[in-house]
């Protein structure tokens, strides 16, 4: 855990959405940085298929943030396998 500083209109962004959403405003500034790095790391996915990617992974489990980074063989081999479910 850590503290991340953020510009003050980005705040206001965070404050809105988790108000909006019914989330704190970490979990919010959590999610985005989720579908973000999840965005990142697999770019031919559409924001509709990283949430579909989400919600499976919540489903088997809940996610594996090493899985869908590449962290050790095994991690990245249920990562593929995940991005892959949400493309078939």
């Amino acid at each position: 855990m850590g503290i991340v500083k953020i510009s003050d209109p980005m705040h206001e962004s965070l404050r809105i959405a988790s108000q909006a959403l019914s989330r704190s405003i970490n979990a919010q500034a959590e999610h985005w940085m989720r579908i973000g790095m999840l965005a990142e790391l697999h770019p031919q996915l559409s924001h509709s298929e990283i949430c579909q990617l989400l919600i499976r992974a919540e489903q088997d489990g809940g996610l594996d943030l090493a899985a869908l980074t590449g962290r050790g063989a095994t991690a990245a081999r249920s990562g593929a396998k995940a991005a892959a479910k949400v493309r078939a």
